[in-house]
């Protein structure tokens, strides 16, 4: 009982520091607190800065891994639907040839106990190796110990080797050594200085670019927006179709030579959570397609960075949205949790539920729902820069017109360069 306590009231303290950098609360209590947060800011705007200069300068040094290093990131915090394109990206580079492996810091994963790397760095000369989520044919870890992206990646990726580690550097030299690995993708590698990326993706979310403008922690921007001028590609994403000329002008003001590519995040389907009722032998391979969301009456909930996008597509696709529960970013959802929303769902006349992906990976395999669940499906859809996504991969990764069988070495200039 205390435990759940004091979760909540630490949720709810992070709810509101939220509010406050996004400008939705009032009153002496938030202005005092955003004041607090803005002279952190320009603390940790001092201390990003300072690191790139150390790194800019060869104080500090990055470490070659001779093989293509994709770096897919961003300057903020959360939301702009990173991992469905780092999933396709990877995706089109396996297809292409190429043995692939993710290399994520498994944001929010449980670390293996204290004992056991004390023990661990007791008895071995080496360090410790990284958290194989997926070698390329077997899942080897759940959601808690992988994280919620690299859990979701390992399962949508077969022949793609998935690792966690806070080292990245250590983690491509495991995976070239064991896994035979040519090209590694830095999921969320934009701040990550060690490993120096060939090629570096940077997502930017249309719906909401920069946040307020500040950095951590009175905004939501990891590093200033002049360093846009970092990227080799900038990815638009969250796109509606529509050109926006002013953040255009801003990213080619510090950017003028990354091509822009947009972007957006597209509804596929609605699969059936294994666990939900009605789902016969259990194994989980029900689909619906979108058009069965029309004038249905759905519950929801989520705990992403953006849950009004969720949200959205939902009603895009003519559902009655008739209840919609939002937690916070990476939330773990207790059995509690789980009991009052379907409660709440079953009060509001909800036919079934529907979950995000990333929600759906952090449910217990023993919870049993008095309705049916499903999770939304998004893929990338490609809507301006190139035709489709392999399309986009291939001038970014390879020279223009060469065949998969006949790709060159990784080393080689050919193969790790923009095709101009």
């Amino acid at each position: 009982m205390l435990r759940r306590w004091i979760r909540q009231k630490t949720n709810e303290f992070e709810q509101f520091g939220i509010d406050v950098i996004m400008g939705k609360r009032e009153g002496m209590g938030p202005l005092v607190f955003a004041a607090f947060l803005q002279a952190c800011s320009y603390l940790f705007s001092g201390i990003v800065q300072a690191r790139l200069w150390l790194y800019r300068k060869r104080i500090f040094h990055d470490t070659p891994l001779g093989c293509l290093v994709v770096v897919v990131g961003n300057l903020t915090v959360g939301g702009t639907g990173k991992t469905p394109v780092v999933e396709m990206f990877a995706r089109a580079l396996r297809d292409r040839g190429r043995k692939v492996a993710i290399l994520s810091r498994g944001y929010k994963s449980k670390s293996p106990p204290m004992w056991q790397r004390w023990w661990h760095d007791f008895t071995h000369a080496d360090p410790e190796p990284p958290r194989v989520v997926s070698d390329g044919e077997r899942l080897l870890l759940d959601s808690e110990l992988a994280g919620d992206e690299p859990f979701m990646l390992a399962k949508n990726l077969p022949g793609v080797v998935v690792l966690v580690d806070k080292d990245r550097v250590k983690a491509g030299a495991y995976a070239i050594k064991q896994f035979g690995c040519d090209t590694l993708v830095l999921d969320d590698g934009f701040q990550y200085l060690p490993l120096k990326g060939r090629l570096n993706l940077l997502l930017v979310d249309k719906t909401n670019p920069f946040g307020n403008g500040f950095l951590l922690p009175r905004g939501i921007l990891r590093e200033p927006v002049k360093h846009l001028k970092r990227a080799s590609y900038v990815f638009l994403t969250k796109s509606n179709g529509h050109r926006d000329e002013e953040l255009e002008t801003l990213i080619r003001h510090y950017n003028p030579h990354a091509e822009i590519i947009e972007c957006a995040h597209r509804p596929q389907y609605l699969q059936r959570v294994s666990n939900a009722p009605g789902n016969g032998n259990g194994s989980g391979e029900e689909r619906r397609p979108i058009t069965d969301l029309k004038a249905r009456r759905i519950a929801a909930f989520s705990g992403i960075a953006t849950p009004e996008s969720f949200e959205r597509f939902l009603r895009e696709g003519g559902a009655h949205l008739v209840h919609a529960s939002r937690f916070l970013d990476h939330y773990r959802f207790t059995h509690e949790d789980l009991v009052e929303v379907f409660a709440q769902a079953q009060a509001a006349g909800a036919e079934f539920v529907v979950t995000t992906e990333k929600d759906a990976v952090r449910l217990h395999a023993a919870e049993k729902f008095p309705l049916p669940l499903y999770y939304l499906r998004l893929e990338i859809e490609i809507l301006r820069g190139a035709s489709d996504f392999k399309e986009a991969v291939g001038k970014i990764c390879f020279p223009r017109g060469l065949p998969a069988n006949e790709l060159p070495e990784p080393e080689s200039e050919a193969a790790v360069m923009p095709a101009k």
